[in-house]
């Protein structure tokens, strides 16, 4: 046996060990060329099911924090809104009433130093009229009761009395206080005296 010979026995028995088969089975039991042929199968068709789920789960909750956080936000500018309104509501009305709040006053100096009541009966007359107009303005309205039918929507009946006339019986007799309506809408019952 020469030199050569033995050389050619050394590469029989070297080619049948296992490490230089083309499969080499790993710690699971599966071939290393399957392991990276299914690596790359779940590679190419991107992730898998459960964490698309988990992505849309994050994004749906992710999402309804925020029309939580918009939600609370308006709710909260719409209440400190409404507490602005409800400071400045009557503040047009107000400010069309200080006029005649200056007329009293200057009604109240005035009697001092008068000593005829003609003229300070005439001021006060012309101060309500002024007050009545600025009211009239706003959509106040006077009920006229006196001689009307006694309806229990308009009318506060105070007392009954023995009707005058036999046409004033289930009718207002008399008027204790004015009803007043504000855009068609009573505001105040009129408290009157009914005939019986």
């Amino acid at each position: 046996m020469n030199f050569n010979d033995m050389l050619k026995k050394k590469n029989k028995g070297n080619s049948e060990t296992p490490e230089n088969t083309a499969e080499v089975t790993n710690e699971n039991g599966q071939a290393d060329g399957q392991e990276q042929t299914t690596e790359t199968t779940e590679a190419e068709n991107g992730p898998s099911a459960e964490e698309k789920h988990k992505e849309e789960l994050t994004q749906a909750n992710d999402k309804y924090l925020r029309l939580y956080a918009e939600f609370d936000n308006f709710r909260r500018r719409t209440i400190k809104e409404r507490e602005d309104v409800r400071k400045t509501e009557g503040k047009d009305i107000i400010i069309a009433l200080l006029p005649v709040l200056d007329d009293f006053e200057r009604a109240l100096r005035a009697m001092d130093t008068v000593t005829d009541v003609v003229p300070v009966k005439e001021g006060v007359a012309l101060i309500q009229h002024k007050l009545k107009n600025i009211l009239t303005q706003k959509g106040l309205k006077e009920m006229q009761s006196i001689g009307t039918t006694f309806d229990p929507d308009l009318h506060e009946a105070i007392t009954n009395i023995p009707a005058p006339t036999d046409d004033m019986k289930g009718k207002v007799v008399d008027e204790m206080e004015k009803g007043y309506e504000l855009n068609e809408k009573v505001i105040r019952f009129a408290k009157v005296i009914v005939g019986a």
